[in-house]
């Protein structure tokens, strides 16, 4: 009903409808049919009542708005079970109805919660007017109960979405933070270059948090974003082996990060700086770890030793890890550079 009346129509509804119930009486039997013909076609639930509250009149749509079909006579209500928004009991004795007419005034800006028989609920708004007749006595009411469930759902699920986004735009701040502090370079070139690729990275697994509504975002989807750029036409100098996994939010954003690192050191120095080289990635979801990441290069320069020199990307690397209280283990293979990446349940999860 919201879509088709604002608040201020709804009401007007509700004085027009009063308007006729006070005079139908006046108008004979034509006048009182018709009167009830104008109720029954309204797509909104109204019902009248006497002076006492007894219910004298209600249309069809109080009998869907219900889940019931009301008697005339019944008291003050024509629902089944009455809350208020905070889940109480709202008694019928002192639901709005009966409030507008033991006080003899119209009752406003108030809402309720009504339940059916069959358990479900609506969210609603009352309009419980009195009726007076020519000398200005009490003869009744006529109600008006405006469903409001969808407006109230919209509005629970922007306050959840509003609380997301809030969450998130402090994760992403924190996250930049840690970026900032565990970048490192020799020049001011160096670590805006650095510093962009990491961002560029993070912007990245953003976007794909957004077309999944901020549920997460795919691992294997992940590995093809950060890698796409260093792929053969072919497609043989990079191999992705592994089910895809959803990724909660904080891990995704790590894991990019971090692929993004080892990338970037093995377009610099490993497999990825020579045509012939190659890299395979692949994860496991079962056994201690939930999640285990493989990083395998071959085919690049050869590896004599460890690096006796922790670079910055490296050192960044280890950062993000450990900040999931993750661990990393590396091997310098000849064939080149193999590393392990395992992460906890409590971050998979």
């Amino acid at each position: 009903m919201l879509d088709l009346f604002g608040q201020s129509d709804e009401a007007r509804i509700g004085e027009i409808a009063a308007g006729y119930a006070a005079n139908r009486t006046e108008a004979g039997t034509d006048s009182e049919r018709r009167f009830r013909d104008l109720l029954q076609a309204l797509p909104v639930a109204i019902y009248t009542t006497d002076a006492e509250g007894c219910i004298t009149f209600f249309n069809r749509a109080c009998i869907d708005f219900a889940g019931r079909t009301p008697k005339i006579g019944e008291m003050w209500c024509v629902t089944w079970k009455l809350y208020m928004p905070d889940g109480t009991a709202l008694p019928h004795a002192e639901c709005p109805m009966a409030i507008a007419l033991k006080q003899n005034r119209p009752v406003r800006d108030v809402e309720a919660v009504a339940e059916r028989p069959d358990g479900s609920r609506i969210c609603f708004m009352p309009y419980p007017t009195p009726l007076r007749d020519e000398r200005g006595r009490l003869v009744g009411a006529v109600n008006m109960l405006v469903d409001i469930t969808a407006r109230k759902q919209a509005e629970q699920r922007m306050m959840l979405l509003t609380s997301e986004v809030d969450h998130r735009s402090n994760n992403l701040l924190a996250v930049a933070q840690a970026m900032l502090r565990l970048t490192k370079a020799d020049t001011a070139e160096e670590f805006q270059t650095v510093f962009a690729g990491r961002l560029s990275a993070l912007a990245n697994v953003q976007r794909l948090f957004s077309a999944s509504r901020w549920t997460g975002a795919n691992l294997k989807t992940i590995v093809e974003e950060e890698l796409r750029p260093y792929a053969s036409r072919d497609g043989e100098r990079i191999t992705i082996v592994g089910d895809d996994v959803r990724l909660p939010p904080t891990l995704a954003q790590s894991i990019a990060v971090a692929l993004h690192e080892l990338a970037t050191n093995a377009a610099k120095y490993g497999a990825l700086s020579r045509p012939s080289g190659r890299l395979e990635i692949s994860w496991e979801t079962n056994g201690a770890e939930p999640l285990v990441l493989h990083w395998s290069e071959s085919g690049g320069p050869r590896v004599n030793e460890a690096p006796t020199r922790k670079g910055f990307g490296i050192g960044a690397v280890d950062g993000i890890i450990r900040t999931l209280r993750g661990t990393i283990t590396r091997q310098w293979r000849p064939e080149g550079l193999v590393c392990e990446l395992s992460f906890p349940e409590s971050v998979v999860a």
